[in-house]
């Protein structure tokens, strides 16, 4: 959520740089909501303090045995008019926090401005595609060959854009998940979290999921929960409502959650496979640091996502999002993108941000600075490390032999049970 005093001082800055991201600020709207909460308000904080000097008034009259009935009367009137007061100062703070709500962060002015990924702009690129000479199968149609992937059976069970993984092919998904994790944990340095799977309205508004996408989300009939659509929601909120110490910052977490989203929108798009899924599982890192640190933290977040698909020596890119591609509640986006032989191009397998404080000010999350200080807005960020079901496409397809095999990289051998390569599996579906 955007600071309203930032706005409000700020307003035809934040009204253009709004508009590089397609989101056009009513500007008297705010006015009009901000000046009345703050007419309200002094009302409220005079009242107040007239009610503490008339109350030592009466006490002092008392202690001197003087009639002091006319000062209780006038302050029962200012104690029903501060009651009053209090319900029209939450009505209309309520109302500007519905406002603020939809209103998305803004961009860092590093961030390329355009109306969509075309705008995108690239940063680097590891290792050049691979020259297959053999015909490229898709993921699909390999690990269907090969007996360790099951779409269909899926669909019967749970309906479209479910998966079931079978013998090599489970086993290939959970050494990505521990290969991610030791990775992240061991070498890099973040606490490992295994948080709830569901989560309540006040978290995903935390970290901007709600109310806007709420759409995109699957609810709990009956519940306050929702199945998370990333362990962004849960571990962002670990420190919801809190005040950290300075030197405690920062603090970097890792979790593996499985994600569920409903894909609304997406019909039609990425139908085969494992690309576009209801539930997939996920590695996230999420890091809370002081402002001054988060953008050198982004980019230590960025490399370390990167590691990942630097041993497994897959093809891929980074790019810059703009900010009419970027999320919801990121100032600046670095996607990691994978190359994928069967679609020749590359596709997104990690989205890493800087949030900025906006999360931070929906969750009120703080922190105190040493030497006194008042108590400050931590900035959050986060980002995949990574999506594991599309970096399971990305080595079915990257790694494919001419025999229909499937070689195992060397990263992944140790958690693969020495395993060098994928053959057909030793039973039959049938």
């Amino acid at each position: 959520m955007l600071d309203r005093n930032f706005i409000r001082d700020n307003l035809e800055l934040v009204k253009e740089r709004l508009k590089t991201r397609a989101f056009d600020l009513e500007p008297q709207q705010f006015l009009q909501l901000d000046e009345e909460a703050r007419t309200l308000r002094l009302e409220w904080e005079e009242l107040r303090a007239r009610r503490n000097r008339t109350s030592d008034e009466i006490a002092e009259q008392k202690k001197e045995g003087e009639d002091a009935s006319q000062k209780i009367e006038e302050m029962k009137q200012v104690s029903a008019r501060i009651k009053e007061l209090d319900e029209l100062v939450n009505a209309v703070d309520s109302r500007m926090s519905e406002f603020l709500a939809v209103i998305p962060n803004l961009p860092h002015l590093t961030v390329p401005v355009g109306p969509d990924e075309t705008h995108n702009a690239e940063v680097r690129r590891a290792r050049d595609p691979a020259d297959f000479y053999l015909p490229i199968k898709d993921h699909v149609d390999l690990g269907v060959d090969l007996g360790i992937l099951d779409l269909e059976r899926a669909c019967k069970i749970a309906g479209a854009r479910f998966t079931n993984y079978y013998g090599a092919g489970a086993l290939l998904e959970r050494a990505l998940l521990n290969f991610m994790l030791e990775v992240q944990t061991c070498e890099h340095g973040y606490v490992e979290v295994l948080p709830p799977f569901m989560a309540n309205r006040s978290s995903l508004f935390g970290t901007g999921n709600l109310p806007k996408f709420e759409a995109d989300l699957f609810h709990v009939d009956g519940t306050d929960y929702f199945l998370i659509p990333t362990a962004e929601v849960p571990l962002t909120n670990v420190f919801a409502g809190e005040v950290l110490a300075e030197e405690k910052l920062p603090i970097n977490f890792v979790a593996y959650t499985p994600c569920f989203r409903s894909e609304a929108g997406s019909y039609g798009k990425d139908t085969r496979g494992l690309i576009r899924q209801h539930q997939f599982n996920k590695v996230e890192l999420v890091k809370f640091t002081r402002p001054e640190d988060s953008y050198e933290e982004l980019e230590k977040l960025t490399s370390d996502a990167e590691e990942i698909l630097r041993r497994l020596e897959l093809p891929y890119r980074v790019m810059t999002l703009s900010t009419g591609d970027m999320g919801f509640s990121a100032a600046k986006t670095y996607d990691l993108e994978v190359w994928i032989p069967s679609q020749g191009r590359y596709r997104e397998i990690s989205s890493c941000s800087n949030f900025e404080d906006f999360q931070a000010r929906r969750a009120n999350i703080r922190y105190k600075p040493e030497a006194g200080k008042r108590t400050s807005f931590v900035h959050t960020l986060n980002g995949s490390g990574l999506a594991v079901g599309r970096t399971w496409v990305a080595v079915v397809e990257n790694f494919q032999q001419a025999d229909g095999t499937v070689l195992i990289p060397d990263a992944l051998r140790p958690y693969m049970h020495g395993m060098k390569q994928i053959n057909i599996q030793p039973f039959v579906l049938g």
